[in-house]
């Protein structure tokens, strides 16, 4: 009997153990408006980082092969907002609000039982991350990543409009000519814009060479992207346009890392602003990178990371 019931104790904790972080494989989640599509990758026994893609409207699968090589630390889990990627596509535009974008972290949370992670947000992704960070004050959460953060739209109009300036004049005129006459699918504007995201997009993948993972998952939602951001890069018309959350970057208790590339259409400059804001915070910029870093430059990404989530887990 005792050696029974101290085998009943063994297999007890061990069921502890092996069900601390959620298992390698895919699925759905339910949330207002339909389901989330989530893959988790890695099989490290570390606490788990979500990755909170961008857009809105965007996906996650272009950015699964560079995150993916913290996987041999710890799990790294990916999901696809809803309207985007694999995640069911509803058409109505109540939807498309940042609190119901919040609100499906939690949904996910829940459903995957992450008691403790660590959260990244990607360009638009940072928005969902800092609302949820600032009205939710989750707990669990041991640190924060703004990666090419958006955190308010005035800002990263500012930016664009220096980063447009940078452009030989000829590309300059076209995009100014077209943004007024509002032709936002003329072949010139197109042309031009590709050249502007070449500089600061992806230096090394513009026009886009989607990843395998991408093979079977429907593009960027244009509907989700124009009603929320508007029809193009440099002036936003839809329902952010009064977004910003700088100031609420130093009631983060959080540690907290920036990244950037250093043709970031998040300019080094800004993110250095954002630091003087927050608390706890550091910054890493990566070189030979634009916005997409985690595309031009996986080693470098995320080495700063694996370095970030040691100091945050040693302390």
């Amino acid at each position: 009997m005792k050696y029974l019931l101290a085998l009943l104790i063994f297999l007890s904790l061990s069921n502890i153990v092996t069900c601390q972080n959620p298992q390698q494989g895919e699925g759905f989640v339910n949330v207002e408006g339909g389901r989330i599509w989530y893959k988790i990758v890695g099989n490290g026994d570390g606490i788990p980082l979500l990755i909170i893609h961008g857009g809105p409207g965007s996906r996650s699968c272009n950015f699964i092969p560079g995150y993916s090589l913290l996987g041999d630390e710890r799990p790294i889990i990916f999901y696809d907002q809803l309207g985007s990627g694999n995640s069911d596509r509803p058409s109505d535009t109540i939807l498309w609000q940042l609190p119901r974008f919040v609100d499906e972290i939690e949904k996910l949370r829940n459903a995957l039982d992450l008691k403790e992670l660590h959260i990244l947000g990607h360009s638009w992704g940072a928005a969902v991350l800092i609302e949820y960070m600032h009205t939710k004050k989750p707990k669990g959460v041991k640190s924060v990543i703004f990666s090419g953060p958006y955190l308010s739209s005035l800002t990263w109009m500012n930016d664009a409009k220096i980063l447009l300036s940078q452009l030989p004049i000829n590309l300059q005129d076209t995009i100014n000519k077209y943004e007024i006459l509002k032709e936002f699918n003329s072949a010139s504007y197109l042309a031009a814009t590709d050249s502007f995201y070449n500089r600061f997009l992806s230096i090394k993948q513009w026009p886009e060479v989607p990843p395998s993972e991408c093979d079977s998952v429907l593009g960027f939602n244009e509907q989700v992207y124009n009603y929320m951001w508007g029809p193009t890069e440099f002036n936003i018309s839809g329902t952010l346009k009064n977004f910003d959350r700088t100031n609420d970057l130093h009631k983060i208790k959080q540690p907290i890392l920036f990244i950037a590339g250093c043709f970031d259409e998040v300019r080094p400059e800004t993110i250095y602003k954002f630091q003087k804001l927050a608390k706890n915070s550091k910054v890493v910029i990566i070189e030979n990178s634009g916005h997409y870093n985690i595309i031009d430059q996986p080693e470098q990404v995320t080495n700063a990371i694996r370095n970030f989530l040691y100091s945050v887990e040693l302390k």
